[in-house]
């Protein structure tokens, strides 16, 4: 299933008392301390549609990270939003929000979790990046099969809810090492919680009006991280601008048809060696800016 959406995602103006929306509502910057940064998307979302963000700006000399998740609190019928999403606002019933961590986001099903491992979660333990692979996950020179599908792949697939991979996976700052940076970005080599970083939630139909909640970092689904939610209310977006992280940017995706300008976009950036090279290109400055940071 392709959803088709065509909401313009933005930030609910109700929110944190230290966060400052731009114009457009689109970005959330926390303008002092370390708290009161959570923010909610401005409508519910629909099954199997994304709220993506993209760390945009980091604090240094705070521990912890951004929180992402689902709340189905309408925002309005906060009298004062919560200082914390974790453990204020989960504590008062029907919010799973989970924290981005700079290596343990994996999650594992509890059947195959090790008895002694920490840091698990209701519903499932985060793991890191270094799990074993499965053998058939490889071909006959060893090389692995999932990262070359990573490459290729153009959906990103979760059961039956199909996302557009374009738009999923972040981008360095166009630079002199940019398309360095990019392949790693591509491959989640770089921490979840580096700028430009992108990481989106959702929200998967079940059976008997549930749903699990996935989380996205860089194009690759963490599994489900929160099970058997009640999708019959309205599921909002909860952002929790905490700590390190300063600033984030909604990334609106494209469901559907391709616009004519992504497809030019796409069928340029396929033709030349890295970002970089579109310079040498003699096309309009609008269209080279847009190849290079979209």
């Amino acid at each position: 299933m392709e959803p088709q959406f065509d909401q313009f995602m933005q930030f609910h103006p109700i929110h944190g008392t230290n966060v400052r929306l731009d114009n457009t509502g689109t970005q959330a910057t926390r303008v002092e301390s370390f708290a009161n940064g959570v923010c909610f998307s401005k409508a519910p979302l629909k099954p199997g549609e994304i709220f993506l963000i993209e760390i945009e700006e980091k604090e240094l000399g705070w521990c912890g990270h951004l929180r992402i998740g689902l709340t189905a609190r309408d925002p309005k019928s906060f009298e004062v939003v919560p200082e914390y999403s974790i453990p204020d606002l989960t504590d008062q019933g029907n919010s799973w929000v989970f924290a981005i961590t700079r290596n343990h986001n994996k999650v594992m099903e509890e059947a195959d979790v090790p008895e002694n491992l920490d840091g698990g979660l209701a519903g499932g333990h985060r793991l890191g990046r270094g799990e074993a692979e499965d053998e058939d996950q490889r071909n006959g020179d060893g090389h692995n099969l999932k990262t070359k599908s990573f490459f290729t792949d153009t959906h990103l697939y979760i059961e039956n809810v199909c996302i557009p991979k374009d738009k999923l996976v972040g981008r360095s700052r166009p630079g002199r090492f940019s398309h360095i940076l990019d392949d790693l970005y591509k491959t989640n080599a770089l921490p979840p919680t580096a700028r430009r970083s992108r990481i989106g939630v959702l929200y998967v139909p079940k059976a008997q009006g549930l749903a699990d909640m996935h989380i996205i970092i860089n194009g690759e689904d963490m599994g489900a991280s929160a099970k058997g939610i009640p999708a019959t209310n309205p599921l909002h977006a909860v952002v929790d601008v905490f700590a390190a992280t300063k600033s984030v940017r909604i990334v609106q995706v494209e469901y559907g048809f391709s616009s004519l300008q992504t497809l030019c976009r796409k069928a340029i950036q396929k033709n030349i060696v890295h970002r970089m090279a579109i310079d040498w290109l003699e096309l309009p400055e609008t269209l080279k800016h847009l190849c290079k940071y979209e």
